[in-house]
């Protein structure tokens, strides 16, 4: 979001730099990309010089050597970076040659994709079980309040799946806030068959403020028999965080701070600087 906003291109040199030789950036190399390409033209304009690739080039300088374009897919070099002019020649034969040669020329740009963010998780269960008779997603909604006390986003949860062999579920996830919908997805995941959580997604991060509750919850659709959680802890220390479950008043499969699912809330959240 930050790359795509109009603020962008106002920023100055070294911000650029910094941005773009960042480790942890989680974003696309292509996005990268467009978004130097777009501070580019803007410089040209400054500059008051013809915003033309080769100027956009000259402008950004060594700038450039940041942006990781080995590291993406053939596809989005062959059809993105390779066409946009930006490229030399020798440059773009020598990157195809990166892709698909086993002897590899030396390149300019960095060939070691960024680590990105790590996410952490919060299991609120210490076990988990099923019994034949119990807990069916019969498209009711599970769900389940949590507060923090430092700032988190949030990416996802992690879900129980069938106990009953391998099976195929629908499931719309939401995050609320004083009953408003922060974000909701509705997407598909398979269960293998095992306790295992199955990692599920919101399209963007979703910022978590301290000291407020917010509504996790799921709704899941799928005719088998599923893992449920046990011992579930009302207080939970991930790394610097705690977390803090209550009951949801808008649960109506069963799932409360004892027991249930949606036994995972997955998060970007402060670490422990390593010296």
């Amino acid at each position: 979001m930050a790359l795509k906003s109009e603020g962008f291109v106002d920023i100055d040199m070294s911000t650029l730099e910094s941005v773009l030789g960042r480790e942890t950036l989680n974003c696309k190399e292509m996005n990268l990309l467009e978004a130097a390409l777009n501070w580019a033209a803007a410089e040209c304009i400054r500059q008051d010089i013809e915003p033309t690739p080769q100027n956009k080039r000259t402008v950004l300088g060594s700038a450039l050597y940041l942006i990781r374009i080995p590291t993406m897919t053939l596809d989005e070099f062959a059809n993105g970076a390779a066409q946009m002019g930006i490229l030399t020649q020798q440059e773009t034969i020598d990157i195809f040659f990166h892709f698909t040669a086993n002897n590899k020329p030396t390149l300019q740009y960095p060939i070691k994709p960024r680590a990105g963010l790590k996410s952490q998780v919060c299991h609120r269960f210490q076990s988990c079980a099923y019994r034949s008779n119990q807990w069916r997603y019969r498209g009711r909604c599970d769900s389940i309040q949590f507060s923090v006390d430092r700032r988190i986003f949030v990416v996802g949860f992690g879900l129980y799946g069938s106990s009953n062999g391998a099976a195929d579920y629908s499931v719309k996830i939401e995050l609320k806030r004083l009953g408003r919908v922060l974000a909701e997805n509705n997407t598909q995941f398979f269960s293998d068959g095992s306790s295992n959580t199955f990692h599920v997604y919101f399209d963007n991060p979703i910022q978590i403020e301290p000291e407020s509750f917010y509504t996790a919850s799921a709704i899941l659709d799928g005719g088998e028999l599923s893992y449920f959680g046990q011992e579930g802890m009302s207080e939970v220390a991930v790394g610097q965080v705690t977390f803090q479950f209550q009951c949801s008043s808008e649960s109506t499969n069963g799932t409360g701070v004892q027991g249930g699912q949606i036994p995972e809330l997955i998060f970007y959240g402060p670490t422990h600087e390593e010296h």
